[in-house]
């Protein structure tokens, strides 16, 4: 008996407890009957315009914020000249695949072209990088991929590694075999110097002036080591220009070489090169790194990893290392510099009335660094016994080894007998040389 009063009274308790849910259950069922049976045709109408409007809302918003609409949103963070850098980077991407110019920074530049103007993106931030100084401040907050690449190449060590890589795979022997390559090597970065000057006239300041002057060099590297310390703004167009000029060296040169030369000095045939010894192989980057690094600390920097890299090739006990930065440290390196470079050619700075005075201009340095050798050769042979085919005075020019190539071929074609290649090389490893001092001296004095 007394378990069944537990058992009754626990049932009570029970039942109180879930009379309230019950009635509550109870009273909704009923209202939703009620507003069932209320709700008239009329309404359901008004209730499925309401879904429809905000199905329509959504779309409308998907489209504001996908890239078109940001690019069409001049407003905020859009700009039509978007669709513009779109078409150039297309057309870079097009000269580097089919016609193979430079492809091998042309396409890393034209897709970080791409990549950067696509708004809404946030794959890199040009204000991070405002008057020339990383904001570190803001750099972590909202820094994308670009940008955390692109510190390589704003301290620096992108063109560092891309020297060292050069260094390994030139042969300085021509230049040692005959050291008045050296003369000519010097000789064209007349270009530089003199678009310096035009580039001050034209308005633009003094550090904007050198970066642009560099281009006459023909070395990309170069180029962009000296533009990311005194015009960060206008790597972009300097660096397209550069290396589209590299490119064109075959276009270029050719006319300019036989306009300031005759018949018979294209087809002056100069003597054998001696053998250069292992021993001078090995102290001539050594006693070049430490001349120029007492005369021009500015440009250690790039000349110090040249040599390094040369180094590394002759000594003959690190052909682990050389054959590494040759193929593994250069392919890597290459890739990061030509696609942070690119993300620099943005809408507001590439399509600018500047960027066409940097192009005239860039060609300009180029062609006058090309005469200038070939003006140097010519004048030279006034006072030499063994004369020089002015013809390799042109490939002064950093574009190893297109620019001795040209030289090679524009003989030829006066004197099929004529072999240049190995004579023009002095002078383009000497012109290597020659930009690397020639962004040391503007460094110094600009910087």
């Amino acid at each position: 008996m007394k378990m069944k009063k537990i058992v009754f009274v626990l049932s009570l308790a029970a039942l109180f407890n879930f009379a309230p849910t019950i009635a509550q259950e109870t009273n909704e069922t009923t209202n939703t009957t009620t507003e069932a049976v209320a709700t008239t045709p009329a309404e359901e109408d008004i209730v499925m315009a309401k879904e429809t409007i905000n199905v329509w809302e959504t779309i409308v918003d998907f489209a504001k914020n996908s890239g078109i609409g940001k690019m069409l949103n001049t407003e905020n963070e859009g700009d039509w000249r978007n669709f513009v850098m779109l078409g150039v980077a297309c057309l870079l991407l097009y000269l580097a695949i089919v016609k193979q110019f430079e492809p091998l920074l042309l396409l890393p530049i034209a897709f970080g072209m791409l990549l950067t103007n696509f708004p809404g993106a946030n794959m890199f931030h040009e204000d991070l990088f405002a008057g020339g100084q990383v904001h570190w401040s803001e750099f972590y907050a909202k820094g994308g991929l670009l940008d955390y690449l692109y510190l390589g190449v704003k301290l620096g060590i992108y063109p560092c590694l891309i020297f060292i890589g050069i260094g390994a795979m030139t042969d300085f022997g021509p230049l040692i075999a005959n050291p008045k390559s050296l003369l000519l090597g010097g000789a064209a970065q007349l270009g530089i110097f003199a678009t310096f000057i035009g580039a001050l006239a034209l308005g633009f300041t003094g550090p904007e002036a050198g970066s642009i002057g560099i281009i006459g060099g023909a070395d990309g590297p170069t180029a962009i080591f000296l533009t990311s310390k005194l015009a960060p703004h206008l790597l972009g167009p300097i660096a397209v220009a550069a290396y589209s000029y590299m490119a064109l060296v075959p276009v270029i040169q050719p006319p300019i070489m036989r306009a300031l030369t005759t018949k018979k000095e294209r087809s002056i045939t100069m003597k054998q090169l001696r053998s250069v010894s292992k021993t001078e192989k090995i102290l001539f980057p050594i006693f070049i790194t430490i001349i120029c690094a007492l005369l021009l600390p500015d440009a250690t920097s790039l000349i110090g990893c040249l040599m390094f890299g040369n180094l590394l090739k002759e000594c003959g006990v690190t052909e682990r290392l050389s054959k590494t930065v040759q193929n593994e440290l250069m392919n890597i390196v290459t890739v990061f510099l030509g696609i942070t470079v690119g993300a620099t050619a943005t809408a507001s700075t590439f399509l600018a009335l500047g960027t066409i005075k940097i192009i005239i201009l860039g060609v300009i340095a180029f062609g006058l660094g090309s005469a200038g050798g070939v003006l140097l050769a010519k004048f030279m042979n006034l006072f030499l016994k063994d004369k020089i085919n002015p013809l390799i005075g042109s490939a002064g020019v950093s574009a190893v080894p297109m620019a001795a190539r040209v030289s090679q071929t524009v003989g030829q074609e006066e004197n099929p007998g004529n072999f240049l290649l190995m004579h023009a090389m002095g002078p383009n490893v000497a012109g290597v040389i020659g930009s690397a001092v020639a962004a040391g001296i503007l460094l110094s004095v600009l910087g």
